[in-house]
């Protein structure tokens, strides 16, 4: 260890006595062992006490002189873990310590720098952390001395942002990138870091990773300052410039976010930081920097660190340890050695020898004296030679603040001319004016142009959304053209009839005119054979009739003349016929045409009609199988969690289990029923989709909460409960599978799928605790009967150890008396810290109630919470019956009637019961509550006292039980063979007994677990929460004397080191 040690009295006997002077020596004094100690080679973290003093002092002298004067004077270039403890020390002075800390590190940046260049060029692992470490110290050295309004703890208010980030936007973006700069410093520390752990395989719980891990502390808190002043700077560069210029920005920040955000959840996982740092929690995404309204959502990141307890302050040594002379521990041994069998050979010292080694002695004290005075020396030196160091870096200080006023001048020089030349720019900025005026009114015309285009668009989107309306509507359009189809089918049939019936009227019509004209020219013709025959018997009768033939003649002219007239009607009639007859030919063949055409189209109307039928039957099963797709994967899942080893940590309740699988029975109804309505109607396939969705997610369910029961029942039923679970797994996908085939469909029986559903739910039904039979309404009353029984019980084992303490002061004396009165002391002791115990979780119960019950009453607060009730019932029957046990015990102990691991093992019952008291009254309560933190240090009392109990038996066992010399001098080589092999026997036997017991008391336990009935999963009564105790034993209080049903614990040991007693309970 790299130790700076304190200087001899004669030394300081030579220095002047003043007091100034003293109280200087003696702050040095302190400020070297503080840095001795807190920068070593050990690879352990650096304790915070010597940080802290180190941190004072530069308060103290308002500064960091002491610190860099010794500081220079490590070798800091022969150990890289020595380096990285230095740069860890120095961001804590400059976080920390004195303002002025930050000049006088600036004195030392080449020292700084040199080191970080050394341990970079190097292959060492800390050395490449130590390289990091020291840019980053550099960056935040010269940040805040660039920008002295930001502390160095990076710690400043809002209106102190605003104030140094001004109103110039050039000095709000270049304050933004070096904040980027800083940041990217912080994170690449912290990624190097944890890349070595992960390398190394360390855990946050070793001293070498601890002592990487814990510089990371002042860099969170670092970065959630930087992280809120880059967000604000954002959104007013946002503010301040158009988006596109700030791009690079922007993706900059996500990255660094999303960097930041992983830092913070990784860190937040290790149990390291968790006693050390509240780590604040960043948001899912980066802010919206194109929303200004976004700025109001964002919270800054609070980084809180706890009060740390009070360390305890170990004495400062003079002299180092591993200066000592090695055989002092020997020689204690032998003194002890001396005075237990005396001298060996009866030899005894003479004054030759004591003189030798008082001698001896004084040389030792005289060299160590000479290493302390040269190691003085060698301080002061370093003293010197650090303000020579300063001397010259002020000098050197002075020369470039000469040079930089040169600079100045010159510049002021070129100021003028630049000025100069300004007016003559005047001119030219004119004519640039007018030529922005131009490419405005160029970029409000594209702008124009942009929201034209911007509502054609909007107009497009509007039609899209119209259309995909028509498509919708398409469903209802087809099916209102399949009833128009109908009813133009029977308007067709109709004008057919109707047309056939008037053409059949015209024929007829057309018939009976044609016979009519028959017969009349039949008349006429007859007519005309009659006029003949007369003329025949005229002509025959001689010429008497002579003068009548004139008569005749023109009687036949006329005839003839009408005759001609009745052909030339009859050749008119049947022209007309004809004309009928082709016209109704025509008619015909138009009435053929147009009923073949509408027959046409009707066949068209029906092949698409059954085409829409067959598609819609195919979309209806296209959608059955995917639902039983999705489905049987749903159930593969389940039913793979049943071998799946991650899940054997998953609880669950009998009372969960069996609303699961009543739940899952009422869906395989449904299913059926949905099941018969596919198979009447295929077409509407909504009620089976429904229900069989429905149903894979409930079976699902119950299959993984039976798994999940099934890890904290009985051997038994928990392999009944699993096997009945693979059973309906395999029902579930067979039925699934079914319903992905249209053949195998309709041959499916949901109903199969009951059988070990119902299995299910007899299983979990007799896996219910067995709770006694116990108004909710008494709940409350029972709470408090227990409560004071408890307090009763205890207050009763304080009267009995003071009685039995008496007692043994009359009965007993000396070594018994002195055991006695221990083991009794620590056993009042731990009855008063259970007394405090109960009236704390008395007073946090209360409290509980009145935050709790709103407008309800006590009573209705206490059945409404039934679980968390019965829990603190049980747990204080637990600590009444342990109290009892323990007072019983000590009075066999003490009557010499008992042994004393029943003493130990009541300790450790006690100590149990209490952690099960403080884990249910600790379910419901708030953690701020100061009533739960009182709750929990009297737990840590009780613990303390129960290991003290412990402690005290053991050490009077020891003292009193006799212990054998075991001189086996005496016996010959037969003898000690003869036993070492009973030794060996004996040695055998007991293994035996102790594998036995041990069976025994897993079984013991394990009927104890079955007897309590309790599961530690949320009650019906509040899902979602863990419930507070089993439900076992809750109406009926068992005497003291009797054991409570509480849930199993496993084997409760006192911790070796500190004796602090170890509870663990399940699920509370």
């Amino acid at each position: 260890m790299n130790s700076i040690k304190n200087v001899p009295a004669r030394v300081l006997s030579r220095r002047p006595g003043h007091s100034l002077e003293a109280e200087r020596e003696q702050f040095d004094k302190t400020q070297a062992i503080s840095i001795s100690k807190a920068i070593n080679t050990q690879e352990v973290p650096v304790k915070e006490k010597h940080a802290r003093r180190i941190i004072l002092g530069t308060h103290h002298e308002k500064g960091a002189f002491t610190f860099w004067s010794y500081a220079i004077g490590l070798p800091l270039p022969s150990s890289s873990i020595l380096s990285w403890k230095f740069c860890h020390v120095l961001h804590k002075v400059l976080r920390d310590g004195h303002p002025n800390v930050l000049h006088d590190c600036q004195r030392y940046r080449s020292n700084i720098r040199e080191i970080g260049d050394l341990w970079g060029h190097l292959h060492d692992r800390y050395g490449q952390l130590v390289n990091i470490y020291t840019k980053l110290l550099l960056t935040k050295i010269s940040f805040h001395l660039k920008h002295p309004e930001f502390p160095a703890g990076l710690e400043v208010t809002d209106e102190v942002l605003e104030k140094a980030a001004g109103t110039d936007v050039n000095n709000i973006f270049q304050l933004t990138v070096e904040m980027f700069d800083y940041m990217d410093g912080e994170l690449k520390l912290s990624e190097s870091v944890f890349r070595q752990l992960n390398t190394a395989i360390a855990v946050s719980q070793m001293s070498s990773g601890q002592c990487r891990l814990a510089p990371l502390i002042q860099v969170i808190q670092d970065c959630s300052h930087l992280y809120h002043y880059t967000v604000k700077l954002m959104f007013k560069l946002h503010s301040c410039l158009p988006a596109d210029t700030l791009q690079g920005h922007r993706d900059r920040f996500h990255e660094q976010f999303h960097s930041l955000r992983n830092f913070f959840r990784r860190a937040s996982d290790m149990l390291y930081f968790k006693r050390l740092i509240q780590i604040p929690r960043l948001p899912e995404g980066p802010p919206n920097f194109l929303r200004a309204s976004a700025l109001a959502e964002h919270i800054k990141p609070v980084v809180v660190i706890p009060e740390e307890a009070p360390e305890d302050e170990e004495p400062e040594s003079l002299i180092e340890i591993g200066t000592g002379p090695p055989a002092a521990e020997p020689a204690v041994v032998a003194d002890l050695f001396e005075q237990t069998f005396g001298p060996p050979n009866g030899s005894v010292k003479d004054d030759r020898d004591l003189q030798m080694e008082t001698l001896k002695r004084e040389v030792e004290t005289l060299r160590t004296e000479l290493d302390k005075i040269q190691l003085e020396a060698q301080r002061y030196m370093a003293q010197l030679k650090g303000q020579v160091n300063a001397l010259e870096a002020e000098l050197e200080e002075q020369r470039k603040q000469k040079q930089k006023a040169l600079v100045d001048n010159e510049q002021l020089r070129h100021e003028v001319a630049r000025l100069c030349a300004a007016q003559l720019e005047g001119e030219r900025d004119r004519g640039l004016r007018e030529e922005a005026e131009k490419k405005a009114s160029a970029t409000e015309a594209r702008y124009n142009k942009l929201k034209e285009k911007h509502s054609e668009l909007i107009n497009t989107h509007a039609e899209l959304l119209r259309k995909n309306a028509d498509t919708a509507k398409q469903l209802t359009v087809t099916q209102q053209s399949q009833e128009e189809v109908a009813r133009v089918k029977e308007q067709l049939a109709f004008r057919v009839e109707q047309v056939k019936r008037e053409s059949e009227m015209k024929l007829e019509e057309q018939s009976d005119q044609l016979e009519k004209l028959k017969r009349e020219l039949e008349a006429k013709a007859g007519e005309l054979v009659r006029a003949q025959e007369a003329l025949s018997r005229a002509e025959q009768s001689g010429l008497e009739l002579s003068s009548r033939l004139d008569a005749l003649s023109a009687e036949k002219d006329t005839l003839s003349s009408v005759v001609r007239h009745r052909q030339a009607e009859l050749v008119a009639a049947q022209s007309l016929v004809r004309e009928k007859e082709a016209a109704l030919s025509w008619e015909q063949q138009r009435s053929s045409r147009e009923r073949d055409e509408l027959q046409g189209r009707l066949a068209d109307k029906e092949s698409q009609e059954e085409e829409l039928q067959h598609r819609l039957l195919d979309e209806q099963f296209a959608m059955l199988r995917g639902t039983a797709a999705e489905a049987e994967r749903i159930l593969q899942d389940a039913v793979g969690k049943l071998d799946d080893p991650l899940h054997l940590r998953c609880t669950s309740s009998p009372d969960y289990l069996v609303s699961r699988a009543q739940a899952a029975l009422d869906a395989v109804s449904a299913l059926e029923k949905g099941h018969a309505q596919y198979l009447i109607s295929t077409a509407d396939a909504s009620a089976l989709v429904a229900a069989l969705t429905r149903f894979s997610h409930l079976a699902a369910d119950t299959i993984v909460h039976g798994s999940a029961t099934s890890h904290l029942a009985p051997t038994d039923p928990a392999d009944r409960l699993m096997d009945t679970c693979r059973e309906c797994g395999a029902r579930a996908l067979e039925l699934v599978g079914q319903l992905q085939d249209q053949r195998a469909l309709l041959q499916a029986q949901p109903g199969l799928v009951r059988i070990p559903l119902q299995g299910i739910l007899q299983l979990g039904q007799e896996l219910k605790p067995k709770s006694l039979d116990v108004r909710q309404e008494e709940l409350g009353a029972i709470v408090d009967k227990e409560m004071a029984a408890t307090s009763a019980a205890i207050e009763d084992a304080v009267r009995r150890i003071e009685d039995m303490m008496n007692q043994a002061r009359h009965a007993s004396s000396g070594v018994k008396l002195e055991v006695n009165e221990r083991i009794l002391n620590s056993c009042t002791d731990l009855m008063k810290a259970i007394r405090l115990l109960v009236t704390a979780s008395t007073s946090l119960q209360k409290e509980i109630v009145e935050s709790g019950r709103g407008a309800a009453t006590q009573q209705e607060f206490y059945a409404k919470n039934s679980r968390w009730t019965e829990g603190l019932i049980s747990a204080s029957k637990a600590v009444g019956w342990g109290a009892t046990q323990l007072v019983e015990s000590a009075d066999k102990v003490v009557l010499h009637t008992g042994k004393y691991e029943e003493l130990i093992v009541c300790s450790h019952e006690i100590a149990a019961s209490t952690a099960q008291l403080v884990a249910a009254s600790k379910v419901k309560a708030d953690k701020h509550s100061p009533h739960l933190s009182r709750l929990q240090e009297c737990s840590r009392a009780v613990n303390e006292m129960a290991a003290s109990v412990v402690a005290s038996t053991r050490s009077g066992q020891e003292q009193i039980e006799d212990r054998d010399t075991m001189d086996f001098s005496g016996l010959s080589l037969i003898k000690l063979k003869k036993q070492e092999m009973e030794t060996q026997v004996r040695v055998l036997e007991l293994e035996k007994t102790l594998e036995v017991e041990r069976v025994r008391l897993g079984e013991l336990r394990k009927q104890h677990y079955m007897l309590a009935g309790a599961v530690g999963t949320p009650g019906e009564e509040e899902p979602g929460r863990p419930s507070a105790a089993p439900r076992g034993g809750t109406s009926k209080k068992p005497p003291l004397a009797q054991k409570p049903s509480v849930a199993p614990r496993q084997d409760h040991q006192l911790d070796k080191k500190d004796g602090s007693y170890a509870a663990q309970l399940v699920n509370y």
